[in-house]
């Protein structure tokens, strides 16, 4: 029988490859945007109906002041650096869900979703700012797209996202759902540390950018370090590398990120 990792070697070699900004590195491309921007479209849409969103109007303003500082910063970041044409198709949207869960996620195309359960972690708006830049850096750096196109080999062999959805639309719906890191009965396909290692960096990049000072990022890993009493940690960092390798990584990158930090007038 052959293997999962044997199928993705051969249809990496097969398929288009993209690169992603900063690193430059090569990544698996078979999901087209066309066809998955659409998809994450309704699959966002299809999630905000049937969740309660937040009344909190403070904190509901507070996501979206951040999530469109942070898209700012994101355009001209691509634009500078000839990447503009990545951001095809994105149709910026922020929202906050009223529930008790230490999570956020951004959709391919940046769809992004806060949750009330990780704000008290975030403590304040720079704290929304880390999360933000990081969910937004995983869309940025197309993540989902890539974890997307692993999925579908794994569960459809050499197969689009429309022979997908004609073999089965539900299990497709959920290999992107697990792709951006919403939690679905089949569990989550795990970033990597490769692509925690790019998030993180393209991240304080981007906060710097919008205005919110690097320093917050490892300050927010901290606090997140002391969730459940140090124990076991939570689903947003379930499948994130350590705390301290984290915090020590990011500390390592602020002298870069402070080269783009405007701060805020």
């Amino acid at each position: 029988m052959i293997s999962r990792t044997l199928i993705l070697l051969v249809a990496f070699l097969i398929f288009d490859c993209a690169t992603v900004p900063v690193s430059g590195r090569r990544q698996f491309s078979l999901v087209p945007n066309s066809q998955l921007l659409p998809m994450a479209e309704d699959q966002y849409r299809q999630m905000m109906s049937e969740s309660k969103l937040s009344n909190n109007q403070q904190q509901v303003q507070m996501v979206k002041r951040v999530g469109t500082r942070i898209q700012k910063a994101v355009e001209e970041y691509m634009a500078a650096n000839n990447a503009a044409d990545q951001l095809a198709g994105f149709t910026w949207e922020f929202n906050l869900i009223e529930e008790d869960i230490i999570n956020a996620w951004c959709m391919p195309g940046g769809k992004v979703a806060f949750y009330t359960g990780i704000l008290p972690v975030c403590k304040d708006e720079q704290g929304v700012a880390v999360v933000m830049g990081h969910e937004v850096a995983h869309a940025v750096a197309n993540h989902g797209r890539e974890r997307m196109s692993q999925g579908l080999v794994q569960h459809f062999g050499m197969s689009t996202i429309s022979g997908a959805m004609g073999q089965d639309p539900s299990l497709a719906q959920n290999v992107l759902l697990q792709s951006v890191g919403v939690t679905t009965q089949l569990g989550i396909l795990k970033f990597t540390r490769t692509h925690e290692s790019e998030a993180d960096e393209l991240g304080l990049i981007f906060m710097a950018m919008a205005g919110y000072h690097p320093k917050a990022a490892p300050e927010f890993w901290q606090r997140m370090a002391t969730v459940g009493g140090g124990g076991a940690p939570p689903e947003f960092l379930s499948t994130h590398p350590s705390h301290d390798r984290r915090i020590a990584d990011l500390n390592a990158l602020i002298p870069k990120a402070m080269e783009y930090y405007k701060e805020a007038k």
